[in-house]
C-alpha cells in the first residue's frame, strides 16, 4: 500500500466516521420528543425479559411470547397505575381547593403544634426568634398558592394532552414489543458495534441490566410499597388526602437518607401535640416497625445479590436526574452513574501494569 493509498483510506474512514457521527446525533435528535416513551420501552424490556423467556419456552413462538407479556404489562402496571393517576389528580383538585378556601390552614396546624409545646421549650424557641410563626403562615399560604398555581395547569394538562399521553404509551408498548422479541439479536448487534474488548462490553453490559434491575425492582417497588403502608396509616386514621400523601411518601422514598419519615413524622408530632396521642404513637410505631423496615426485608428479597450503588451516589444522582430529566431522572440518573463508575473501573484497571513489570 503506498502512502498516497493510506492516507486516502484514512481521510475516507474518517469523513465515514464523521458521518456516523452526524447521522446518529440527527437520529436521536428526531427521536427526542419521544425519549421518555423509549426509555420505559427499554425498562420494560429488561425488566420483563425474564417473563418473557419463560412464556417462550411455553409457546415456542416469539411473537406470541411478546403479546402475551405485553398484555400481562399493560394488565398488572399501566392500568393500575393510570387508575391511580386519575385518583391522585382529583384528591389533589379538592385539596387545594380547600387550602383556596381556607378550609385546611397548614400555618394553623403549625401553631397549634407550638402551642402544646411544653413552656420550657416554647422559651428556647423564642430566644432563637423560632417563635413568630405568622411570617411561616403566610409563607406556607403563598407557597400553596404558588404550588398551586404551577400544579392545576398541571392537571388540567392530563386531560388536554390525552393525545400525547396515548401516544407516547402506544408507542412505548409497540416498542417494548419489539424489545422483547428482538432483544437478545438487538444487543448482539449492538455489542458488535461498541468499539471496545469483548470483556469490556460485557461488563457494561451487564452492569447496565443490573443496574436497571436494582434500580426498578430495589428502589421503585420499595418505594411503591413504603408510600402505600404511609398512606394506609394516613387513611386508618383519617388524615387528609391519603392517597397524595402516600405519593410524596413514595417519591421520597426514593431518596436516599430522606425516606417517607420526612412526612409521616412531622404528623406523628401534630398528633401527640394536639391531645390525640393513640394516633400518634399508632403513627410513630407504625413508621418504625412497618414502612422503616420494608426498605431492610424487601430489598434483599427483589434485588438478591444485585450491585448497590453507594447511598450517596444513589441521593445526587436521583436528584441530577430529576433535575435534568423530570421524573424519569429516577432511573436516567442511577443508571448514568453507574455506567460512569465501571467505565472508570474499567479505564483504571487497563491503566494498572504488573509489579514485575514496573
Amino acid at each position: 500500500m503506498t502512502r498516497e493509498t493510506g492516507e486516502r483510506r484514512g481521510f475516507e474512514d474518517t469523513t465515514f466516521l464523521l458521518l456516523v457521527v452526524i447521522v446518529t446525533l440527527a437520529f436521536g435528535w428526531i427521536l427526542q420528543p419521544f425519549y421518555g416513551a423509549i426509555l420505559w420501552a427499554i425498562v420494560g424490556a429488561v425488566i420483563f425479559a425474564p417473563l418473557y423467556r419463560r412464556l417462550l419456552g411455553f409457546t415456542e413462538r416469539p411473537s406470541l411470547a411478546a403479546s402475551i407479556a405485553v398484555l400481562f404489562i399493560t394488565a398488572i402496571v399501566i392500568l393500575p397505575l393510570a387508575m391511580v393517576t386519575a385518583s391522585l389528580v382529583r384528591e389533589a383538585t379538592a385539596l387545594y381547593a380547600k387550602v383556596q378556601s381556607g378550609e385546611v390552614n397548614f400555618g394553623s396546624y403549625v401553631q397549634q403544634v407550638f402551642s402544646a409545646l411544653p413552656e420550657w421549650i416554647r422559651g428556647l424557641l423564642e430566644r432563637i426568634n423560632l417563635s413568630d410563626f405568622s411570617a411561616l403562615r403566610e409563607n406556607l399560604s403563598s407557597g400553596l398558592m404558588k404550588g398551586g398555581q404551577v400544579l392545576a395547569p398541571q392537571a388540567l394538562s392530563i386531560g388536554l394532552n390525552t393525545f400525547d399521553f396515548l401516544l407516547g404509551l402506544g408507542i412505548m408498548l409497540y416498542l417494548l414489543f419489539f424489545l422483547l422479541r428482538d432483544g437478545a439479536y438487538l444487543a448482539d448487534r449492538l455489542k458488535r458495534a461498541i468499539p471496545l474488548r469483548e470483556d469490556q462490553k460485557s461488563v457494561l453490559f451487564s452492569r447496565f441490566a443490573v443496574v436497571v434491575r436494582a434500580t426498578v425492582k430495589g428502589g421503585i417497588l420499595v418505594a411503591i410499597v413504603q408510600g402505600a403502608l404511609g398512606g394506609l396509616a394516613f387513611w386508618f386514621l383519617g388524615v387528609r388526602a391519603p392517597l397524595l400523601w402516600a405519593v410524596l411518601m413514595t417519591f421520597l422514598s426514593l431518596l436516599p437518607a430522606i425516606g417517607a419519615g420526612i412526612v409521616w413524622i412531622p404528623v406523628a408530632i401534630y398528633f401527640l401535640a394536639t391531645g390525640s396521642i393513640w394516633q400518634g404513637v399508632f403513627l410513630i410505631v407504625w413508621g418504625v416497625l412497618v414502612i422503616g423496615l420494608v426498605d431492610n426485608l424487601l430489598r434483599p428479597f427483589l434485588v438478591g445479590k444485585d450491585t448497590k450503588l453507594p447511598d450517596y451516589v444513589v441521593l445526587l444522582s436521583t436528584l441530577g436526574g430529576i433535575q435534568v430529566f423530570g421524573l424519569n431522572g429516577f432511573v436516567i440518573g442511577p443508571v448514568i452513574a453507574a455506567m460512569f463508575m465501571v467505565a472508570w473501573e474499567n479505564f483504571a484497571a487497563s491503566r494498572q501494569v504488573p509489579l514485575d513489570e514496573g
